[in-house]
C-alpha cells in the first residue's frame, strides 16, 4: 500500500485518540497490590511466562520463590539458570515426574503435600516479592491437594506479594480468585510432528 499524506494524518488522529483513551485509563487505575496470575491452557508457553516474570520481578531487585510441582525427575534450563542467583530466588523442585511416569497416586499426593508445606512458608514471609507455583493447577486438578486450603492460603498472603500459578486445567474457583488469567492456546506443536523435546524451548 502506497504511502499518502492523508494516510499519515489519518493514524496521527488514531493515535492521539488512542493515546487519550490509555491515559485515561492508566490515571484511573492509580492502585498497587499483590497480584495472583493463572496461566492455564494446552498450549506450550506457560511455565516459560511464569519465569519470564521471575527474570523481571529479579531485575527490579524482588526477592523470589519457586516451587514446582509434577516436575522434577529431570533438570530444566530454568532450575539451572535460577539457582544461580541462590542470594534472590529460593528454589524447590518437589515433583515426582508427571503423573504418567510415576503412576503411583498416593506417593504424587504426598509429594503435592510436601510441596505445598513449602509453598505456605513462601507465602507467609513479606520480604518474598513474587512466588512461582509452577504446576499447581495439575495438583488441584488430581486432587493431590485440598482446594480450600490453597485458596486460603494464597487470599492470607502478604499484601503486596505477586503469586503465579501455572498448569493446564486450572479450577474454576483458581480463575474466580485471580486478578489476571491467560488461556495458552495451541495451534501447532513440533511434538505432534514426531520431535522431542527440546533443550532451550521445552527443557
Amino acid at each position: 500500500m502506497t504511502d499518502t499524506p492523508d494516510r499519515d494524518e489519518r493514524h496521527l488522529a488514531r493515535m492521539l485518540r488512542k493515546k487519550a483513551v490509555i491515559d485515561e485509563r492508566i490515571a484511573n487505575s492509580p492502585n498497587e497490590c499483590g497480584l495472583l496470575l493463572v496461566l492455564s491452557g494446552n498450549g506450550k508457553g506457560k511455565s516459560s511466562s511464569a519465569f519470564g516474570m521471575l527474570a523481571r520481578a529479579m531485575g527490579h531487585g524482588m526477592q523470589c520463590g519457586v516451587v514446582q510441582f509434577i516436575k522434577g525427575r529431570n533438570s530444566t534450563g530454568e532450575e539451572l539458570f535460577f539457582r544461580r542467583f541462590a542470594e534472590q530466588v529460593r528454589f524447590h523442585v518437589m515433583g515426582e515426574g508427571f503423573t504418567w511416569e510415576t503412576q503411583d497416586r498416593q506417593r504424587d499426593i504426598a509429594a503435592a503435600e510436601a510441596a505445598w508445606a513449602v509453598s505456605r512458608e513462601l507465602l507467609r514471609d513479606p520480604a518474598i516479592g513474587l512466588v512461582v507455583l509452577d504446576e499447581l493447577n495439575i495438583a488441584l486438578k488430581h486432587g493431590y491437594l485440598d482446594l480450600d486450603q490453597v485458596l486460603s492460603d494464597l487470599q492470607a498472603r502478604p499484601p503486596m506479594q505477586h503469586v503465579v500459578v501455572t498448569g493446564r486445567g486450572a479450577k474454576p474457583e483458581m480463575i474466580d480468585l485471580a486478578d489476571t488469567v491467560t488461556e495458552m492456546g495451541m495451534i501447532k506443536h513440533a511434538f505432534q510432528a514426531g520431535i522431542k523435546a527440546q533443550k532451550g524451548v521445552e527443557l
